[in-house]
């Protein structure tokens, strides 16, 4: 089962696929750690994998 409903453009990822996440799930964490981020620039993928 894939996230393909999930949209990502970072094409140099190992998921990815035409503009969608082929990874089983995903995990998206707050840069800097705790868990309350102030605005999307401040989360990242962390189910990023270089091809």
């Amino acid at each position: 089962m894939s996230c393909n409903d999930i949209k990502c453009a970072v094409s140099n990822c190992k998921h990815w696929e035409q503009q969608h996440c082929t990874a089983s799930g995903i995990e998206v964490n707050v840069d800097g750690g705790g868990q309350s981020a102030q605005n999307q620039e401040k989360t990242n993928c962390s189910t990023f994998e270089t091809e």
